[in-house]
């Protein structure tokens, strides 16, 4: 082998590795972003559902994520807000109280109606109309403590909700940047009202 097929072996050897960096380096980018995990996103809930407070409407929660201006809805139980939240177990203990919630308030409602049933099922089961026997009674003892048992099971539901995505907000990079940030002194420096060097740290109250 001459020497100049030699130095014609040896550039194009490197020609070669300097082409496999260059798209290694051109490709680690695209491969970091693939492989990147996605972030838990920032959970809003609609104007509407913001306001409600105790004893509030027993209607779904509307919700978004992220950058998106497009709401949907949470279910009766909530159970599509859960994957959202599933890294979170504050959240998914309050969004488990929420559900719990729901199963009794819709308890209570067919109690309510089955009371309401009998009594005008008792109306008709004579020949004459009847309005307040014995079993009619019963019935609106029944639908009465179902009523009372609504207010103390709707009090604090839709709090549960809110609370969970509270909790996981709060969970959040930036939420955590953002209490640190808070917890940071605004005022810092050095004062010497009695001769001595004294160090000045402040806060402003928001």
């Amino acid at each position: 082998m001459t020497l100049s097929t030699l130095a014609a072996a040896l550039h194009e050897k490197r020609r070669t590795a300097l082409s496999i960096s260059f798209a290694l380096a051109l490709s680690s980018p695209v491969l970091a972003q693939e492989s990147a995990p996605q972030q838990p996103a920032t959970i809003r809930l609609s104007p509407e559902d913001v306001e409600r407070g105790l004893n509030g409407p027993q209607k779904n929660f509307w919700f978004a994520t992220g950058a998106s201006q497009e709401y949907q809805n949470a279910g009766f139980f909530g159970q599509r807000l859960r994957p959202y939240i599933s890294d979170d177990a504050e959240a998914v203990a309050n969004l488990n109280r929420y559900r719990r919630q729901k199963w009794l308030y819709l308890g209570e409602r067919f109690v309510f109606l089955g009371a309401l049933s009998l009594y005008g099922q008792q109306v008709l089961a004579k020949d004459e109309w009847q309005y307040f026997n014995n079993t009619q009674k019963a019935a609106v003892g029944v639908a009465v403590g179902s009523l009372l048992a609504n207010a103390l099971i709707t009090r604090h539901t839709n709090q549960h909700f809110v609370r969970s995505v509270e909790a996981h907000n709060a969970t959040l990079p930036a939420a955590r940047r953002m209490g640190m940030e808070r917890a940071l002194p605004n005022l810092l420096g050095v004062t010497a009202p009695t001769g001595r060097p004294q160090l000045l740290v402040g806060w402003s109250l928001r």
